[in-house]
């Protein structure tokens, strides 16, 4: 009945409508918070924040809403608007591209590729790194990140070959837990998902052309190629053959500076025991 005064408000953004449809779905079936979160499996104080807009839900959360209300994908549709929505204009035909390509190649310079981020990562690397942001902004934002991640899980999963500097764990964000659950998320996917694959630059080969920034080449599956380039807060994405072609070849100059994959596995073993051990001690 608390809903009843709301009935007339016209919810602002996608995700205030989403918040306002799990929040209705709810009261129509007569359950508690606590009597969702059983139902459902998700603690009841997520279950309040996404009702309340202060975050999005995952997109597991979201397919279990669904599921659960009957609501025929509806969640699960603001959900992928919503973080469409929050997105930057500058990149937004990356992530819409992302979900078609059959080959995405990337190098960061000082952070952990986006789609093999952990939310406690994001959400620790968004709220350093985005002062005077509300949390709602980081709430989203992180929630985007995070459901950007379902293409390495979909039926026709792109090839995704990822190569970071080894600053981007030796950097450490949040605190040593944080990292010893980012590295060890990338052990595992790198052991279970043959798609992936992963290459450190280590600082014992010296410089490299794309010190200071990041970017990915995404091959369509129709062999269009085109680059994204993003440094601190602004994105270019680039189509032209010849300035695509310019970036291919220094990232294969990168990639050639690189640890091969088994080499990168040793070494983010080392950086697992090493952030584990400051969690003991």
């Amino acid at each position: 009945m608390e809903l009843d005064s709301e009935a007339d408000a016209i919810p602002a953004s996608p995700a205030e409508m989403l918040a306002h449809r799990a929040a209705r779905a709810r009261a129509k079936v007569g359950l508690s918070l606590r009597a969702l979160a059983e139902k459902v499996g998700y603690p009841h104080t997520y279950l309040s924040r996404v009702e309340r807009g202060e975050q999005l839900p995952s997109v597991a959360l979201a397919e279990a809403l669904d599921d659960f209300y009957g609501t025929d994908g509806l969640i699960t549709e603001l959900l992928t608007v919503a973080v469409a929505a929050e997105g930057p204009v500058y990149g937004r035909k990356v992530l819409e591209e992302e979900k078609r390509a059959a080959r995405i190649q990337t190098f960061n310079s000082s952070v952990v590729p986006g789609l093999l981020q952990v939310e406690p990562y994001t959400s620790a690397l968004f709220v350093e790194s985005m002062p005077g942001k509300d949390a709602e902004k980081v709430a989203l934002q992180v929630a985007s990140r995070m459901h950007r991640r379902a293409v390495l899980e979909s039926p026709a999963p792109p090839l995704y070959w990822a190569i970071m500097d080894e600053a981007a764990l030796r950097r450490p964000v949040g605190n040593s837990a944080i990292m010893a659950e980012q590295v060890r998320h990338i052990l595992d996917v790198v052991q279970h998902n043959s798609t992936v694959r992963v290459q450190v630059l280590p600082f014992s080969r010296g410089v490299h052309p794309l010190l200071g920034g990041s970017l990915s080449l995404l091959t369509l599956r129709n062999g269009l190629t085109f680059a994204y380039v993003e440094s601190f807060a602004t994105g270019t994405s680039v189509d032209t053959p010849a300035d695509v072609l310019e970036l291919t070849t220094l990232l294969d100059i990168a990639r050639s500076k690189a640890l091969d994959s088994k080499e990168s596995v040793v070494l983010l073993r080392r950086y697992l025991e090493e952030y584990e051990n400051d969690i003991d001690s």
